[in-house]
C-alpha cells in the first residue's frame, strides 16, 4: 500500500485549522516524473528542482560526450536518469516543502490519496477530541514511572533469576 506523508504551512504562514492548504505526497515510483521530468516538475511547482534537473543533465552529457562515450551510451545513461528521477519525485517534492518552510505533520498509509485524507483528518479528529481541542497541548499520558516510590510499576528493579545472571558472564565479577 501506498505511504503519504502529509505537510502543513508553518503556524506563522497559515493556521493548522487551513486544512485546505495541507499537501499530501506519495512515496514511490512516479511514472510520469520519469517519462516528462521537466514536465512534472514544472507541473508540481518544483522550479528549483527543475532547473537543477536542466543543469545536472546538460553537465552530465557533456561531460559524458567530453569522454568519447557513443551516442547509445549516452541515451541509456540518461534513460537511467529518468529511472532515478521516477524513484526520487516525491522526495523532490518534500524538500521543496521543507525549504518553504513547511512542517511534516504525519505519515499515513493509504490505497489512494482520498483514503489517505479520510484516515489522516479522523485521526486527527480523534486526537484533538482526546485533548479538548488544544492543536499545540500533547498528551503523554501519566507521570513517568520513579524509583522507590509505593504504588509505582518499575519501583523495583527485578529480581535476579534463580541460575544467576543470564548472558554471557555467569557470576557477577568473574573473569572474562
Amino acid at each position: 500500500m501506498p505511504v503519504y506523508t502529509v505537510h502543513a504551512p508553518t503556524p506563522g504562514g497559515a493556521d493548522l485549522r487551513a486544512t485546505d492548504k495541507f499537501v499530501f505526497v506519495r512515496d514511490g515510483f512516479h511514472f510520469w516524473a520519469m517519462i516528462f521530468g521537466p514536465v512534472w516538475l514544472a507541473w508540481n511547482r518544483l522550479w528549483l528542482a527543475m532547473i537543477g534537473w536542466f543543469v545536472f543533465l546538460a553537465a552530465f552529457d557533456a561531460g559524458l560526450s567530453s569522454l568519447g562515450v557513443g551516442r547509445s551510451s549516452i541515451v541509456l545513461a540518461d534513460i537511467i536518469i529518468a529511472l532515478l528521477m521516477g524513484f526520487e519525485a516525491s522526495s523532490l517534492r518534500r524538500w521543496t516543502l521543507s525549504r518553504g518552510k513547511w512542517r511534516q505533520l504525519d505519515i499515513v498509509v493509504a490505497e489512494d490519496h482520498d483514503t489517505a485524507e479520510r484516515r489522516f483528518f479522523e485521526r486527527r479528529s480523534e486526537k484533538q477530541r482526546g485533548i479538548a481541542g488544544d492543536q499545540w497541548a500533547v498528551d503523554r499520558g501519566g507521570p513517568p514511572p520513579t524509583r522507590n516510590v509505593p504504588g509505582q510499576p518499575f519501583s523495583n528493579p527485578p529480581p535476579i533469576p534463580a541460575g544467576g545472571i543470564i548472558g554471557l558472564f555467569p557470576e557477577p565479577g568473574g573473569s572474562r
